[in-house]
């Protein structure tokens, strides 16, 4: 009976150890348990903060956005109506410049240099029959006495080609030329105005392969013949007179201009500009990078001589173009950042404009800023090139005033 007894109170004994052993692991997993429901009940009413705090903002977010868009169309509002005020102005502006004349830089004709200065052979004369010359070439160039008083009217034919370039039409004939670029040996002939602007591109037109290439904008067509600036790849500067109607170059002169020199310094690329008006043909230059203003040289349009040479006191700063009218000079003005341009300086080689009646002519507000402007003399007309736009100015004129 002993060991029976033994036995019994040792099992009695290890179930007891048992149930303290496993009620004290129950006791250690509920308080697990009821620190992991804290931390859920924390994160629970943290999530619902935040979800509450997100809807605030998201609330007032969107209050904002609605408050931003109101302001935005205000603005928008507000920047339309300025803009309507601003062309307002600026027509008011062209109505009164059409009507008013102001004050320009006016030069009288100043000869600076004789024909030596261009290579031209020298020869000794008298005073007084040097004085005998420039009386009859004075003369001779007085018989047109028009000065321009306004813009008419501008029409935006297309736009072909590059950024710059140059096209005009011979005075004598309805063909329009068109040069593309800054430099080439290829123009493009078209018969008339009219076929230029139905075209599609330059199709359609007369591609002419010069000799030679041609170099900066400055080119000119009289009385059928080309005239344009060839610069060599030992720099040498010269002027080309091409026959359009045979192909063949009949003349060449060098002139002394810098290589790097140009005569307009908001277009670098214009070495010189070649200009025709109704007394004939005209060379705009700078003799040097050095010479702040630009010159003037009257050209014999068949040998290519100089008859004359002025110093126009016109600034070559911020020029970004110019153009010949009755022997005057007008020379448009612009910035670097391209805002409207302006013709701020006259020069008259016959002394007959005067301050009080040199206009300071205003050009419609455009695109960029002008490449090249020429005149035509049988419909006074500037042919203009803006930014690859093909522009035509119809000008006013009046009779120039003695001075």
């Amino acid at each position: 009976m002993k060991p029976l007894f033994a036995l019994l109170i040792s099992i009695a004994w290890t179930f007891t150890g048992a149930q303290h052993y496993y009620q004290g692991l129950m006791d250690y997993l509920e308080n697990r348990l009821l620190a992991i429901e804290d931390r859920m009940q924390l994160w629970h009413d943290l999530s619902h903060r935040y979800h509450t705090e997100m809807k605030d903002f998201k609330k007032l977010t969107a209050e904002t956005m609605d408050g931003l868009k109101n302001d935005h169309s205000m603005m928008f509002k507000d920047l339309e109506g300025a803009g309507v005020r601003v062309d307002r102005v600026e027509r008011e502006m062209d109505y009164v410049e059409t009507r008013t004349s102001p004050r320009a830089c006016t030069n009288r004709a100043d000869k600076v240099v004789e024909q030596e200065a261009w290579g031209l052979q020298e020869s000794r004369v008298e005073e007084e029959e040097e004085e005998d010359e420039w009386e009859e070439l004075h003369s001779r160039v007085s018989d047109c006495v028009e000065i321009i008083s306004g813009i008419r009217s501008v029409k935006i034919l297309k736009r072909v080609g590059s950024p710059k370039g140059m096209w005009t039409r011979d005075p004598r004939s309805s063909k329009v030329y068109v040069f593309n670029g800054t430099s080439g040996d290829t123009i493009y002939q078209f018969d008339s105005v009219r076929d230029f602007s139905r075209s599609l591109g330059v199709t359609g037109s007369r591609n002419i392969r010069l000799p030679s290439d041609w170099s900066g904008p400055g080119s000119a067509v009289y009385n059928g013949y080309l005239y344009y600036i060839k610069q060599d790849s030992d720099m040498d500067v010269q002027v080309v007179r091409y026959d359009l109607l045979t192909g063949l170059v009949t003349d060449t002169a060098m002139f002394p201009v810098e290589s790097h020199a140009t005569v307009y310094n908001l277009n670098p690329e214009t070495v010189a500009d070649l200009a025709a008006d109704d007394e004939g043909l005209w060379l705009l230059y700078a003799p040097s990078d050095s010479e702040p203003n630009i010159s003037l040289a009257k050209m014999d349009a068949a040998t290519l001589d100089i008859e004359q040479i002025w110093d126009t006191r016109c600034p070559r700063e911020n020029a970004e173009a110019a153009f010949v009218v009755c022997g005057t000079v007008y020379v448009v003005y612009n910035t670097r950042l391209a805002s409207r341009s302006r013709v701020q300086c006259v020069f008259d080689v016959n002394d007959m404009v005067i301050s009080e009646e040199a206009p300071l002519l205003y050009f419609p507000r455009r695109y960029g800023a002008h490449t090249s402007l020429k005149y035509n003399p049988e419909e006074k007309q500037l042919y203009g090139w803006d930014d690859g736009y093909q522009i035509i100015y119809r000008l006013t004129m009046k009779r120039k005033l003695l001075a």
